[in-house]
């Protein structure tokens, strides 16, 4: 008989498959969502790469400008900051200055404080410097509350008003202050401006208030009529104003005062040289600062926007620096005047300047402080170029600055000296009252014992806190 084939049982091992040794099998992981093929490391694609790269740009750019612009504005405070440390005695008060800020064209009051707080008020801070601020949210606010301002001094000192505007509260501080022997600050107190608007404001008030009268100019004719015009009565009128149930009525409220941008200038820009100066007027007046302010709006503008926010080192310097000359108040300077001499009237063998006071003939002279930060003006938006209202000194901003020989001769910016800036330029701002980065960082992992104050308080007590 035939022998039947073999037949492979699944029960039986199969001898000809060998098993497969440990060291070759694939390794599992332990957990399955790993197994997924989206979590292979390859290199990125396309899109990938384009996104990273300007992602990463962009946020090493901020970072490296935010780095620089703290250093810079370490480095004016460690200048000033030796002033904090100088002892003031408790019958005399500290230095003050007075901060003008006005909303920018286009934009609100915020966008001026954030500016100030963020460039100005740490280099402020760092000295031990006391601020008084003036703030305008429209046009010619600024002006308005600075010409008064300088009215209520010329009261004070003698000249004769019909309005009596001073506030009873101010009468009693001051009187305290006198019986107690608390003295003011004998140095130069200081006007900081910011921005161009804010600039013209500030002359323009200036101007109103010593050259312009103390009481307020007539109200005009068109003004006169609206109030006057009578209105036509009825017999109906009459009746209801006798009605016994006419008292219940509710009655109008009576009419607020105008807001500092709606009162007219007491004087215009063209009386200017006709008015004669007040007895009461200083030989010179405190010494202000006009610090830029770059501000633009538009859609348009965003790629000159992130540019100004890449770069805002170079602004915390500029501004740090002017701020510190102000703190030291080491050096001030008059502002120049130079009288304006064409081309053709060189060529033709004009007679010089100097030939010409002597003759008795007056050039028009152009004073630096029309000038200052006249280049903001391209960043405006367009609506401080359009307006309803229409006339001299009712436009601050879109009118050109005038200034007054006899008010400029008298005005003073302040400066630093050549051994300050050195000074302020050497320190590269890595430190802070003697500690250094390294320090800091240990005392943030607790490996070392942190020793004084924080704040401009170190140097007024001790390591104890006493």
């Amino acid at each position: 008989m035939a022998e039947k084939p073999k037949t492979l049982s699944t029960t039986e091992p199969n001898e000809s498959v060998k098993p497969i040794p440990p060291s070759r099998r694939p390794k599992t992981w332990g957990n399955p969502a790993f197994r997924m093929p989206n979590f292979k490391f390859k290199a990125p694609s396309r899109n990938w790469v384009i996104f990273l790269s300007l992602t990463c740009s962009f946020t090493a750019a901020v970072l490296y400008d935010r780095f620089h612009k703290r250093r810079a504005q370490q480095r004016w405070c460690n200048t000033v900051s030796h002033i904090a440390q100088e002892p003031l005695p408790t019958n005399q008060m500290p230095r003050k200055i007075t901060v003008f800020l006005s909303a920018p064209p286009g934009d609100s009051l915020r966008a001026a404080r954030e500016h100030f707080h963020e460039y100005i008020k740490p280099v402020l801070v760092a000295g031990a410097m006391d601020w008084d601020v003036v703030e305008g949210r429209k046009e010619g606010d600024v002006r308005a509350s600075y010409a008064e301002r300088i009215r209520k001094k010329r009261r004070k000192r003698g000249e004769k008003s019909e309005l009596n505007t001073e506030s009873p509260d101010e009468d009693q501080i001051q009187v305290l202050r006198e019986k107690v022997g608390t003295k003011e600050w004998e140095g130069a107190q200081g006007d900081l401006v910011l921005g161009r608007n804010t600039w013209k404001e500030y002359l323009q008030g200036l101007h109103e208030g010593w050259l312009g009268p103390l009481n307020p100019p007539p109200p005009a004719p068109e003004a006169l009529e609206s109030t006057t015009d009578p209105k036509p009565s009825t017999q109906e009128d009459d009746s209801n104003a006798n009605s016994p149930g006419q008292s219940d009525l509710p009655q109008p409220e009576p009419e607020k005062s105008l807001p500092p941008s709606q009162l007219p200038p007491y004087i215009l820009p063209s009386a200017y040289s006709t008015c004669s100066l007040p007895p009461s007027i200083p030989e010179s007046f405190p010494p202000s600062l006009s610090l830029p302010f770059p501000h633009r709006l538009g859609f348009l503008n965003t790629p000159l926007r992130i540019y100004r926010f890449l770069n805002r080192r170079y602004l915390a310097d500029e501004t740090g620096q002017k701020v510190a000359a102000l703190v030291l108040a080491s050096s001030t300077r008059p502002y120049h005047n130079e009288t304006p001499v064409s081309n053709s009237a060189i060529e033709d063998g004009s007679p010089s300047r100097h030939e010409e006071s002597l003759a008795g003939v007056e050039r028009p002279q152009k004073w630096e402080q029309e000038d200052i930060l006249k280049d903001e003006e391209k960043d405006w938006h367009k609506s401080a170029w359009k307006g309803d209202e229409e006339g001299e000194g009712k436009r601050v901003w879109r009118d050109n600055a005038v200034i007054d020989g006899r008010l400029g001769k008298r005005m003073s910016t302040f400066g630093l000296t050549r051994e300050d800036e050195e000074r302020g330029r050497t320190d590269d701002g890595r430190e802070r009252n003697g500690q250094s980065l390294l320090k800091k960082l240990k005392v943030w992992v607790e490996w070392e014992e942190e020793t004084g104050v924080k704040g401009w308080e170190d140097g007024l007590v001790d390591g104890n806190g006493q």
